[in-house]
């Protein structure tokens, strides 16, 4: 009997990008649903959700657009973006990314679907890329330390800004930071500044620093307009008021140039954009922060260290510090999430393809090409203001400078306008000597001849005095001389890739941190020319593609979030945060009750929330939870009357961060709204709301939503991150600005913004088309059946685990949101298992570990997300419960207490060239659910000692020999 045939409609739902994104299919969902007593995927908003936040309103959001239209629409979008030659410096340059690099590590899932790398054993490539990122940071700058990256070098200076705080003798009250900074960073280290009590002096440490008295220092090297000065003296200044000196560096000129190490620098923060990562119009970069080893204990951000495993072989891991805002919450010295992985990951690859040589011959080009411009602009009767310098000169062009710029732009080149009689001239390493006679004609007259390159360059001398040149050797490490040729540099980056599990290789089961499907079709605009070979100061009328797609994008948002503006500066969740405290404590100072300086966060919280509270200005009051993880009503009335009059906000994620759907969500707004207070809701779990409810229609007054979770962006094995924030529009006036790009918050009102938080105008501007694409191709009716699916496949996990685990939090008819907490404190007292122990485990059966004991100790959270089916959920589920029946094992004394399958886990490929003498079979150990042979992932390492890690701080790369 013939089958009927679909119709058309039919046809093109089944070929949607929605399917494609959605893991389990139409079969697998039927089969949860019945699991857990359901009919339809509707059904589950009556069973888990309360009724009063789900959305009335329909949203506006265009149909679903399907891949094809997507592509071309962007490609639309990214034409109408002019890409001129940028020559405008202040920090971003034009680069070159080797194609090795971009092929195998930028536009590869291995490396760009981790996440950061919490579970050490699992996480051996990215480490190890990432120590080589430190190690040629602290080779360049000359320092015994350096950090894994920061978000971007404004939010380094200012992170330098409250680490000298913290260290100085000084009594002083104030930074002074040198006018010469890039007017960017300076913007963001006045906004940290006034949100602690800072105050910022401006000025000219030359001839000003002996007249003040400051805890830090801040200067740029070479300046913002390219002079290069010997700063030695300004350290000596400095530190005889006890003050600490930040020096921020550009990173490829320090190839040539005495390190800041040598001056007598306590910090030195900068970019590493300028080694192969482009411009993108603003990010992602990965910012470096490096210091003296005496200040190890004080560094924000994140920290790779050389520990060893359980063999006593080498092992790498974040050290301890790194996850401190987690441990001392209101008291952590930053509020730093997330940093820049996948970038720092580039920028090391970068000076590891091309050596000490090749950076050599980058930077000498690069400087020698800046000397033959400027004697052949003076030789056509210019003034060259600039005397030393390395790639940026000031030319004097009295009353012209405009009119200059404006004949550069019609060749295509963007300069810097300084002021009405000065502009600058900024190269890089894609300048050529074609560029150089466009400029040379640009400021020519008529009649003028045109230098001859050449003959220019063989009479020219240094203009850099010998004393500020380097003269030590840069990148001795082996990594940096082996793996030059395509060749061996491809076979690196897989070598280094094979040693993690990311999400190209199974389930990521992350409770809060969301790790769904970044599609490629989604991440296709990273690689567009169009997108990112953008300054971030090109003059607007070349970007409008960009502004496009912000329109379109903020568009997007309000309608899923109910907010009335948004601002897509912040480049992290933890900036967002920061950045929404701002704009309420900005409302209350406007509305003339600056003295709300209280935030109240339930215990539950992310450990970010009260860091952040803590650097908005804000004094952190606990609410404590009730027996069933919710916030106790009876402690946040009482803390409202406490605070009734000094009452600025609470701080509070939904779903919570127990990972259910709280009832009170509304009544809670109430009683603060009531009590003079705004809502902050933390969109950390925004996933559990797409489509089915608008934070800002019930009660939440700004809210930051993490792009890098809900919205696709991939989490890059620890960024890069975008946090942007939503508000109302009685907070819309105050959202951040930027010294460089006026009108980026058309709200702006007579009381100013909270000024700027980010070094770019719109943070990671690149990666934003990650999120426009994914919401266009889901459209509403997509995301809302994304956000059932994933609250679907977490109860089918709860449902399954429950007769094992206990489920440690559940809130409507026993629902859990779209993440679950499986209990394991018992193992602990009955056998001397504890919840590191299982998640070991679960590396042999190939899977990372879900979030460990987080927001409980003693837990893990689970998160499943849309895009995992049943089938890896199931596979998940069965490794779960097969590692209980070992802890069974145990339990009844079949299994040994101390040597057991559990306590010995990971099982690395070293054990198999051994006389195997362990109370278990291989087959138990390496192949624990027979399913793994065609596909085994291997432990690189065995368990990591972290007590030796931490009492061994070592942040440099360890000689080859000790990887053999």
């Amino acid at each position: 009997m013939p089958t009927s045939r679909p119709r058309l409609d039919q046809l093109e739902m089944r070929g949607n990008f929605i399917s494609r994104h959605i893991g389990p299919n139409p079969q697998q969902i039927k089969e949860m649903l019945a699991e857990l007593g359901l009919n339809e995927l509707e059904d589950i908003i009556e069973q888990a959700i309360p009724a009063d936040i789900l959305t009335q309103e329909p949203l506006k959001l265009t149909e679903t657009v399907s891949e094809n239209a997507v592509i071309k629409h962007l490609r639309k979008m990214r034409e109408r973006n002019k890409v001129f030659t940028s020559m405008i410096g202040m920090g971003y340059y034009d680069t070159t990314m080797p194609a090795v690099i971009k092929r195998n590590v930028l536009e590869n899932p291995g490396w760009y679907t981790a996440y950061t790398p919490y579970q050490a054993e699992v996480s051996q490539g990215r480490l190890e890329a990432l120590l080589n990122f430190q190690q040629m940071i602290m080779d360049l700058t000359g320092m015994a330390l350096a950090n894994a990256s920061l978000l971007d070098e404004a939010t380094a200076a200012a992170e330098a800004m409250t680490m000298s705080r913290r260290l100085s003798k000084s009594a002083a009250n104030s930074i002074f930071v040198d006018q010469d900074c890039h007017p960017q960073t300076i913007a963001v280290v006045k906004t940290r500044a006034r949100s602690l009590g800072y105050e910022v002096i401006i000025a000219d440490p030359h001839t000003e620093l002996e007249q003040h008295d400051f805890f830090a220092l801040l200067v740029q090297y070479p300046g913002s307009r390219g002079e290069i000065k010997d700063i030695s003296r300004l350290t000596a200044t400095a530190h005889t008021k006890s003050a600490l000196v930040t020096v921020a560096a550009d990173l490829l000129s320090l190839v040539l140039l005495k390190p800041p190490a040598e001056f007598g620098t306590d910090i030195v923060v900068g970019n590493s954009q300028r080694f192969g990562v482009p411009m993108g119009y603003g990010g992602p970069h990965a910012a470096f922060f490096a210091t003296r080893d005496d200040y190890k204990r004080s560094v924000p951000g994140r920290i790779i260290g050389v520990s060893k495993d359980s063999r006593g072989q080498v092992a790498l891991r974040m050290a301890l510090q790194t996850r401190e805002q987690h441990i001392r919450r209101d008291k952590a010295t930053s509020n730093i999430c997330t940093s820049q992985v996948l970038l720092a990951v580039i920028a090391g690859f970068y000076a590891i393809y091309h050596g000490a040589e090749g950076l050599r011959l980058i930077a000498g080009r690069v400087h020698r090409y800046t000397q033959i411009l400027a004697i052949g602009i003076s030789r056509l009767g210019h003034k060259i203001v600039s005397e030393c310098y390395f790639d940026t000169i000031i030319i004097h062009t009295p009353n012209r400078a405009k009119r200059f710029i404006a004949r550069a732009a019609e060749a295509n080149i963007n300069l810097r306008l300084i002021d009405a009689d000065h502009l600058g001239i900024a190269l890089d390493e894609t300048t050529t000597r074609a560029n150089l006679r466009e400029l040379w004609q640009v400021f020519a007259s008529a009649t003028a001849d045109l230098p001859d390159i050449n003959a220019l360059d063989a009479s020219i001398g240094e203009c850099i005095p010998e004393q500020l040149l380097r003269t030590d050797e840069i990148l001795q490490h082996p990594v940096f001389a082996l793996y030059h040729s395509e060749t061996e540099m491809m076979r690196y980056m897989r070598r280094l890739a094979r040693r993690d599990i990311a999400l190209d290789r199974s389930m990521i089961p992350l409770g809060s941190c969301t790790m769904k499907l970044n599609a490629a079709t989604e991440m296709q605009t990273i690689s567009y020319h169009e997108f990112n070979a953008l300054h971030p100061f090109a003059p607007l009328y070349q970007t409008h593609g960009y502004q496009q797609m912000f329109a379109e994008l903020e568009d997007m948002l309000c309608d899923l979030t109910g907010f009335d503006a948004f601002s897509l500066q912040p480049n992290a969740g933890s900036q967002g945060e920061y950045t929404g405290l701002l704009v309420i404590r900005k409302y209350h100072e406007v509305a003339g009750q600056a003295q709300r300086n209280i935030c109240l966060i339930p215990a539950s919280a992310h450990g970010t929330n009260p860091a952040s509270a803590t650097m908005a200005g804000l004094k952190v009051v606990v609410v404590a939870c009730d027996e069933n993880g919710n916030v106790s009503l009876d402690d946040l009335r009482a803390k409202v009357a406490d605070y009734q009059n000094t009452l600025a906000a609470l701080m509070i994620t939904y779903p919570s961060t127990h990972g259910v759907y709280e009832q009170s969500f509304r009544e809670i707004c109430d009683i603060i709204h009531q009590h003079g207070g705004q809502v902050y809701l933390d969109g950390a779990n925004f996933n559990a709301l797409v489509g089915i409810s608008r934070p800002g229609k019930i009660g939440a007054d700004v809210a930051h939503l993490n792009l890098h979770k809900t919205f696709c962006i991939p989490h890059g094995g620890g960024g890069p991150g975008v946090g942007p924030i939503g508000v109302g529009a009685h907070l819309a006036p105050f959202l951040p600005d930027h010294p460089v790009v006026e009108g980026i918050n058309p709200a702006r009102g007579e009381h100013g913004t909270i000024g700027t938080v980010s070094a770019a105008p719109w943070g990671s501007a690149s990666i934003l088309t990650i999120s426009w694409a994914y919401i266009a191709m889901m459209g509403a009716a997509g995301l809302k059946q994304a956000t059932l699916t994933a609250i679907l496949n977490a109860n089918y996990i709860a449902r399954r685990l429950a007769p094992y685990y206990p489920i440690l939090y559940t809130g409507k008819n026993g629902w859990v949101a779209h993440e679950c907490i499986i209990d394991c404190h018992d193992f602990k007292k009955t056998c001397n298992i504890t919840v590191e122990d299982i998640a070991k485990r679960l590396i042999d059966f190939g899977f990372h570990a879900p979030t460990v004991s987080f927001p409980v100790a003693d837990t893990l959270m689970i998160e499943p997300t849309e895009s995992e089916n049943k089938v890896e959920i199931d596979r998940f589920c069965a490794a779960l419960i097969a590692i209980r029946e070992e802890i069974k094992a145990i339990e009844t004394g079949s299994a040994g207490a101390e040597n057991n399958v559990l306590h010995n886990a990971p099982h690395t490929h070293r054990l198999l060239l051994q006389e195997w003498t362990l109370p278990y079979s291989r087959q138990q150990a390496f192949f624990p659910d027979g399913n793994q042979h065609d596909d085994k992932y291997w432990p690189p390492v065995g368990r990591i000692d972290n007590v030796y890690g931490d009492r061994h701080v070592i942040c440099t790369c360890p000689p080859l020999s000790d990887y053999e």
